[in-house]
């Protein structure tokens, strides 16, 4: 089981975004701005275009979700979707609140945000998906 499915799986804690029986959105650890979350499938799947197309179409529909949900939590011009990321074996979406397309740059310094921070940011995107 790799990390983002033990996250899924409540075995490592995180800061929930959104839910449902085959997504799971929390909150990036190391942020580009406030409220960047990560959406994955539960199930493991390295590449997100190894996944089927059922199963894609209804993992873009959740990001779409979670991503209007951000925007409500936290105004912004866009929301940026950026698919990259070698690190985690599992396929994932980063949505990343933008107001220019510097803020998208994943060369820049992180945040670096307190655990209470964090907790505001998460229960601010998980009130506006769940309205």
């Amino acid at each position: 089981m790799d990390i983002f499915s033990k996250i899924a799986a409540g075995e490592i804690p995180s800061y929930k975004c959104a839910e449902n029986e085959q997504f799971y959105a929390f909150l990036d650890i190391n942020p580009l701005a406030v409220g960047h979350t990560l959406v994955i499938p539960r199930r493991e799947v390295d590449y997100i275009f190894d996944m089927n197309d059922e199963e894609l179409a209804q993992f873009q529909l959740f990001a779409k979700q979670v991503a209007v949900a951000l925007k409500k939590a936290f105004p912004c011009k866009k929301v940026a979707q950026v698919v990259l990321g070698l690190e985690v074996p599992h396929a994932h979406i980063h949505l990343i609140p933008m107001q220019s397309e510097a803020d998208v740059d994943f060369r820049k310094e992180k945040l670096k945000l307190s655990e209470e921070e964090f907790r505001e940011a998460a229960a601010k995107i998980y009130a506006a998906f769940k309205a």
